[in-house]
Parts: structure tokens; C-alpha cells; sequence
């Protein structure tokens, strides 16, 4: 096994989101968000977006693990484990409630003072994503989300209020997660949480016109938000968020290579806006071809070129596989229809498939194309962890999950000369799956005594991996055994 000490202050931690573990949905003046009227799913079962919150149906984020209430004893842990970092989202509806709300709510930015307090009294430094799949639910339901421009300006009202408050408590920022996860436009939770946009019966063409004006939107509103963060404080390091995942074809054929590279130009233009400032030629090409895009004005293109990020932050859970046999290069518009099985890959309880050699492979793509510092904000195992008799939790397959992909990391930096910022693998507590709202997919090294029915007394116990991880930080990588 390869390893490697990483640089002097490498940021060592790991990552969740405000709306799968704070709970607390309508405490202390907090509106209602996109999340809040998600039900539980499961592996096979999609989650449920329901117009408001329906009695009798399970919605696991208004609960959640009640980290609204409990962070200080979980941030405790995690500095036991070492973190240097802790990245976590800003509830947009803590803030404003609806959204659209002239005055920010006061307790809302107070319990982030709080947090952000406990994180430096264990030197944890916060990493802020400002919109991470709570977008206020009122957006939605009053503006169709952001395929309404009046969106950049609550979006950067938002960000604005955040940034001041927090100046002197977060440097590391980052706008929107995972903004091109929406490229798959027909599956309605992705455009919902990324964008705001409920389908309902838009045609393909329409759903895909939709995610194209909205996301532009989005890369306005972003630009525009770094400019103000850093006329706020010019300390201030605000990147981009995306899930990479580097593309390639099941044969060696010329159509299944054609095929990965048009895959590839229908999720990376995101990323490319957010970094160069421009739309990449052949995105431009397939926008105007289709007339996807409305409303763009020179303005936006000199913003977009203004308010470039300053590193790319990106979750790395699997690679990506394609097949020209359903679908050929120039049709593409659909990306589920070109995604093929790898036989070589093993795959997680989920349907996952398992790459670490990937995680390189992306950080060497990333760094290529964008020649910006990387930050690896995301990775890790959903997997099912069964609690012995004595308290006890064996995770050995999340340790040699983790230990396989930080060896390739390290070979990246090592080897490769990447450079790179931090690893924040997901969920270092349990907490709600975004995808199948469930608890019982757990990631963490912490266990949170809930399952999927909300059973359970919320009491916090340490894996097995939670020893192993304190020991990989200690030593700053060198011991991945």
C-alpha cells in the first residue's frame, strides 16, 4: 500500500450538509427548504417531493440527528479524531426563511456563530457551502426556482449577509454543491435540489431547456458572490463545488470514445463557467443549435469572466462508464441512456461502483484542465453497519475503502505534483442520504443510534474507523494501515 505524508497544513477533516443532520426544520424561525417535503426512499425506492408537507408521510430531514442540538458534543468528537476542517452548508432558510425575506433571521446566524465558535475553540477550520439542496421551498413554489432570474439577487442577498457575518470565522467557501449534477436533467431530484425546478410533465426538450437557463443562472449568481466576497474580505478562498467523475468508454471503438468525450463536455461546462469565465465552444453550440437558453445578457458574460472561483472542490464517489449501443455521440442529450455496466468494477450495496485508481485519475483530469488547487470535499462508502452485542462497530470495509482511495490521493500529490488543499470524506457522522433519505446507509465514523423508521435514541458511539482515521491525520497520511 502507498503512502505518502501530505504537505504542512493539509486540511484533514470531513463534510455533511445542514439539511441531513441539524434537523430542527421550523426551530428558531427557520422557513421551510426543498428538503423538508423529501420523504425516505430506499436503494430501489425514489424519494418523494410532496407539494408541502403531507400528514402521515416520513420526512427524515426534519429531525434528522438533531445536530441543531447536539454539535457541540459532535464537534468534540471530531476534534478527538484530529480534523483540521469540518465542511458544512449554510441552511439558506435559517437565514431567510423564505427566501425572498427583506430582513435576515437573527437566531438563524447566531446558531452559525455558535458552531463556528466550537469549530476554532478545537482549531477546526469551517468550510461554508452556501446552497447545498435546500433551496427555500417558497422559491419553488413562487418563482419555478431559478428559471427565474429575480433568484441571482436573493441568491447573492443571501451570500452577501453570510459573508459579512462570517468574515472573521470562515475563510474557505463555496457556492453551489454539486451544480452539475442537474446535467441529468430528467431525474426530478437532482433539478429539484440543484435548481428548484419540480418537472411535473415537461417535455424532454423542455426539462432539458429549463436546467439550461437556471444553471446559467446559478453561474451568474455564483460570479457575482465571489465578487462580493472578496471586495468583503480579499482573504477570502471561494470555489466551486462539482461531482467529478472522470468519463470513459467500455471499448475501444471510435464511437464509445466519441461518445465519453460528448459525456464528458455535458457535465464539465459547469465547472469550466465557474473557472474560465466563459461557456466552453461546443456547450455554446448545443445551446444556441437548441435554443436552450433564453435570456443571456453581455452583462452575464462579463460577470461570469469577474467572478471567476479561486480552487475547484469536487466530491469523488465512482467513475463513469458509457456505450454508444443505446445512444450515439451526436444524439446524446439524455446522459442516463449512455452510462454502461464496468465489469471490472465492484460495486457497493447501492449500486455504486468502486474506483479508487479513479480518484487519481481525477485529480491528474482536474488539474490538467483547470490548473486551479483542488480540494477533495467528498468521498466515502454508504454501507449497512450492524452494532455487536457489545457496542462494538467493525467497519473494516469502510477502512479499506478510505485507505484505497487516500493511497491514490497521495500518489496524486506525491507523484503527480497535484495541488491539493485538504480530504473531507463524507459524512463523518451519520446522517440522512441525500439520495434515498435513508439513515441506515451510513457513512460515517461516528454511529447515531437511528434508522430509516426514526427509531432510535440518537446517541452518538465510535466506529472502528474512527480510531483508524484519528491515526491517518495524526501522522498526516504516512499510516494508512
Amino acid at each position: 500500500m502507498y503512502s505518502a505524508k501530505m504537505p504542512d497544513g493539509f486540511l484533514w477533516g470531513g463534510a455533511v450538509a445542514a439539511h441531513q443532520l441539524e434537523g430542527a426544520w421550523n426551530v428558531d424561525g427557520k422557513g421551510m427548504s426543498i428538503a423538508d417535503v423529501m420523504t425516505v426512499g430506499s436503494a430501489t425506492k425514489p424519494r418523494e417531493i410532496t407539494d408541502g408537507v403531507i400528514e402521515g408521510k416520513n420526512y427524515p430531514n426534519h429531525s434528522a440527528i438533531d445536530f441543531y442540538h447536539h454539535y457541540k458534543e459532535d464537534i468534540k468528537l471530531m476534534a478527538e479524531m484530529g480534523f483540521k476542517a469540518f465542511r458544512t452548508s449554510i441552511a439558506w432558510t435559517r437565514i431567510f426563511p423564505n427566501g425572498d425575506d427583506e430582513e435576515p433571521n437573527e437566531a438563524g446566524l447566531k446558531f452559525y456563530d455558535d458552531l463556528f465558535a466550537t469549530c476554532h475553540h478545537y482549531g477546526i477550520e469551517p468550510v461554508v457551502t452556501l446552497s447545498h439542496f435546500e433551496i427555500p421551498f417558497n422559491l419553488v413554489k413562487k418563482y419555478n426556482g431559478f428559471t427565474n432570474r429575480k433568484l441571482i439577487d436573493f441568491f447573492v442577498r443571501f451570500a452577501t449577509v453570510c459573508f459579512k457575518r462570517y468574515k472573521d470565522s470562515v475563510k474557505y467557501w463555496m457556492t453551489f454543491n454539486e451544480i452539475d449534477n442537474q446535467s441529468a436533467y430528467n431525474e426530478d431530484f437532482l433539478i429539484a435540489t440543484n435548481s428548484g425546478i419540480i418537472l411535473n410533465n415537461l417535455s424532454e426538450k423542455e426539462k432539458e431547456a429549463a436546467m439550461y437557463q437556471a444553471a446559467h443562472y446559478e453561474l451568474v449568481a455564483s460570479a457575482l458572490a465571489v465578487k462580493v466576497g472578496h471586495k468583503i474580505n480579499p482573504n477570502f478562498e471561494i470555489g466551486c463545488m462539482i461531482n467529478y467523475s472522470p468519463v470513459r468508454p467500455l471499448t475501444s471503438s471510435s464511437a464509445d470514445v466519441l461518445l465519453a468525450d460528448k459525456f464528458e463536455q455535458r457535465r464539465d461546462w459547469f465547472s469550466d463557467v465557474h473557472v474560465f469565465g466563459e461557456y466552453p465552444k461546443e456547450v455554446e453550440t448545443y445551446i444556441n443549435r437548441n435554443g436552450y437558453r433564453s435570456d443571456i445578457t453581455d452583462e452575464d458574460r462579463i460577470v461570469l469572466k469577474e467572478g471567476t472561483v479561486d480552487y475547484v472542490g469536487f466530491s469523488y464517489y465512482q467513475t463513469t462508464t458509457v456505450s454508444a449501443e443505446k445512444v450515439k455521440p451526436d444524439e446524446l442529450n439524455d446522459l442516463a441512456k449512455a452510462v454502461a455496466k464496468n465489469p471490472t468494477l465492484e460495486r457497493s450495496d447501492w449500486g455504486w461502483e468502486i474506483d479508487p485508481e479513479g480518484l487519481r485519475i481525477a485529480l491528474n483530469h482536474l488539474t490538467d484542465r483547470y490548473h486551479k488547487p483542488l480540494f477533495i470535499v467528498e468521498n466515502g462508502l454508504g454501507a449497512y453497519d450492524k452494532v455487536e452485542a457489545d457496542g462494538s462497530i467493525h467497519d473494516d470495509y469502510r477502512v479499506d475503502y478510505l485507505r484505497k482511495h487516500i493511497s491514490e490521493m497521495e500518489k496524486a500529490v506525491e507523484i503527480d505534483g497535484v495541488d491539493l488543499m485538504g480530504y473531507l470524506p463524507w459524512g463523518p457522522i451519520d446522517l440522512v442520504s441525500a439520495g434515498t433519505g435513508q439513515m441506515d446507509k451510513r457513512y460515517g465514523f461516528i454511529y447515531v443510534d437511528k434508522n430509516d423508521a426514526g427509531e432510535g435514541d440518537l446517541s452518538r458511539s465510535r466506529k472502528d474507523s474512527f480510531d483508524w482515521y484519528k491515526k491517518v491525520i495524526k501522522t498526516n497520511g504516512l499510516d494508512l494501515n
